[in-house]
């Protein structure tokens, strides 16, 4: 009766079950499976420090990006070459543009505020009150006081971090004191006025929250002697990215007496800064997937020399050099992949408690971690793409079988006679 052949199908039982066995420590193969051991935490550590630093640059934009777009128009409507009188004409052409979610007329000039304490500048924004209520970052951010009833008063509203440092709080009053007042024969005399303050927000961004007042606009009308003028109307539409697009479609509705400018170009800077910064951090921190991916080929090549003479008695018995390869390929790479699914974890838990852990750190060191007049926004944001991560995690995937290849043909390579010509 003869005997069964083998199962020598690829990545059969066997195979499997003899790589676990490398992976498993043993005394005499101690030091390799410290290396082992190093280049799971080098994996794990790398895909989850790439995949938190991704998350916190996306969450800044997002952040950055909300708080901006939020509190300024994506189109902004300017006139040509004559005062904006007829803006409430142009304010029905405009919103009847499919798309356009409503537009703002707007008056903005900056100041400088004072209270019996202190003096600092401010960006005062002229605005009326149902545009006001339509800005949900404004509407929905009043700590204290009320927009209600704000056209038909002269009270203005403040962010609080310009608040604290004035000293004032809802009710007190305050002077605005704009260098551009009546012309007199000697020049423009500064006008200054007192204001009462109505209400105060706080937006969530340092910025906004240090130096943003909101008039009500027939006053504003009044105090940078704009007579029935605006400066220009500010357009919020759905799909901010299709500026463009609705730019077009706004200069053909408002004719040949506007001109029109985006988000884009008054924010192009900022945001280009922010996307090359996320692309050399990308770069930089693969590197450490990279050098982790590295270790396992060292690991890997001292493991094969070790067995050098298992596998010359395991190619007598006739194992291919198919499946000796396959045992070293399953042994590296099950080390990157159980060390980037580990770190995928690891990064997306840390994301979701980063705000707990930032002041966790801070209350271990006693110091600001991450301080909101530096970094503008009040909170440290973390938003995890799944298109990004996933890329990062097929990466490290890569990387990690790429890695075992070199080693894994050594070892098919192996003459057996060689191997046991001394032994």
């Amino acid at each position: 009766m003869s005997q069964a052949v083998p199962d020598t199908r690829p990545f059969s039982p066997f195979e499997w079950m003899l790589a676990g066995r490398y992976l498993r420590a043993r005394r005499k193969e101690g030091f390799i499976s410290v290396i082992a051991g190093f280049s799971f935490l080098g994996i794990m550590l790398g895909v989850a420090t790439l995949i938190i630093v991704m998350a916190v640059m996306n969450g800044f934009r997002k952040d950055l990006f909300d708080k901006i777009m939020g509190l300024n128009g994506h189109v902004i409507v300017h006139k040509i070459g004559e005062p904006f009188e007829d803006y409430n004409e142009m304010l029905a052409k405009v919103r009847s543009v499919p798309g356009v979610k409503y537009a703002l007329p707007i008056i903005e000039g900056q100041v400088m505020v004072s209270s019996s304490i202190q003096a600092l500048g401010g960006l005062v924004r002229g605005v009326d009150e149902a545009s006001l209520k339509s800005l949900n970052l404004v509407s929905k951010n009043i700590t204290a006081g009320t927009l209600d009833g704000f056209d038909a008063q002269t009270g203005i509203a403040i962010g609080t971090r310009l608040a604290n440092s004035l000293r004032v709080g809802l009710g007190d009053t305050v002077t605005l004191v704009s260098p551009r007042g009546a012309a007199t024969p000697f020049g423009n005399a500064p006008r200054s006025k007192p204001y009462q303050i109505a209400a105060l927000f706080e937006l969530g961004m340092s910025e906004y929250d240090r130096m943003m007042i909101f008039m009500p606009l027939p006053e504003a009308q009044k105090y940078f002697s704009k007579g029935g003028e605006v400066d220009v109307l500010e357009v919020v539409v759905d799909e901010p990215e299709q500026v463009d697009h609705y730019g077009a479609l706004i200069k053909q509705a408002g004719g040949p007496t506007i001109t029109v400018s985006d988000w884009r170009q008054r924010n192009e800077t900022f945001f280009n800064v922010l996307t090359v910064e996320r692309n050399v951090m990308f770069i930089i921190l693969s590197l450490i997937v990279l050098v982790a991916a590295l270790n396992i080929i060292s690991g890997l090549m001292m493991l094969v020399k070790d067995k050098g003479r298992d596998i010359a008695i395991l190619r007598t018995m006739g194992a291919t050099k198919g499946a000796v390869m396959r045992v070293f390929l399953i042994t590296g790479a099950s080390i990157g992949i159980v060390g980037t699914i580990a770190g995928l974890i690891l990064g997306v838990i840390f994301c979701w408690n980063i705000e707990a852990i930032k002041n966790g750190v801070s209350w271990i060191t006693g110091a600001q971690v991450f301080d909101p007049s530096v970094y503008y926004l009040t909170k440290l944001p973390a938003e995890i793409d799944v298109r990004e991560t996933t890329g990062i995690v097929l990466m490290a995937f890569a990387l990690s079988v790429i890695a075992t290849i070199y080693p894994s043909w050594r070892a098919s390579k192996l003459d057996p006679v060689e191997a046991l010509r001394y032994e």
